[in-house]
């Protein structure tokens, strides 16, 4: 009796136990998260590789750098350019009414081209030649239609300049007015369609560049 009892137990018990087996077996997780998580990595690599930009992207991306680079320094050079022009014409404005007086040089009596060269020099520190003639050769030549302000323009009353002024302003309009030292006024601003100076109206030339440096400066070319 004890025999078939504990044969009873032994054949239940192992029953038992292969359930418990099966049980685990089919309740765990299978191990297919080991291939998620390698797809995953390979999604992630792929969306970093396409993050990377192609060479060409890259110059372009370089090249819009540089651009704006450049146009950031041209800002910077405009505005030092246009300062030191209206540093000039302050200069200028100053000498309006101070009276006319051939071979003067100071602000009591001054001529045409000691106007010029004072204002230049006072701001620029450009020496200029000391008559108009030779003034007429520094810097290079600019066509009326581009005259900016701060240009020189040359005037004749024969086939010698003999006299010169600077621009002010050129209105929108494409107006050009210009200070100078006139025998009849003083300093004064004139419009160069005036009809007085129109006629007597040679050409122009630009003393600065666009670094408000001197383009020519006689003192170093004597």
């Amino acid at each position: 009796m004890n025999k078939k009892v504990l044969f009873y137990f032994a054949v239940i018990t192992s029953v038992l136990s292969l359930q418990s087996c099966v049980s685990n077996y089919v309740v765990s997780k299978p191990m297919e998260y080991k291939v998620d998580a390698k797809l995953v990595a390979i999604t992630n690599k792929i969306a970093l590789d396409s993050k990377v930009a192609s060479p060409s992207k890259q110059i372009n991306a370089a090249l819009a750098s540089l651009e704006t680079s450049t146009k950031n320094a041209e800002i910077v050079t405009n505005s030092v350019y246009n300062t030191k022009l209206d540093a000039l014409l302050a200069e200028a404005e100053s000498y309006l009414g101070t009276p006319y007086r051939f071979g003067g040089m100071t602000r009591s009596g001054i001529d045409c081209s000691a106007f010029v060269l004072s204002v230049y020099n006072a701001v620029m520190g450009t020496s200029l030649p000391r008559v108009a003639a030779s003034q007429a050769m520094e810097g290079e030549r600019v066509e009326k239609s581009d005259l900016k302000k701060g240009d020189l323009v040359f005037f004749s009353h024969g086939s010698r300049i003999s006299h010169v002024g600077i621009v002010h302003d050129v209105t929108p309009e494409g107006e050009v007015r210009f200070i100078h030292a006139a025998s009849s006024r003083g300093v004064m601003i004139s419009p160069l369609s005036d009809k007085y100076w129109a006629p007597k109206f040679r050409f122009a030339r630009r003393i600065l560049n666009t670094d408000a440096q001197p383009i020519s400066n006689y003192a170093q070319n004597k």
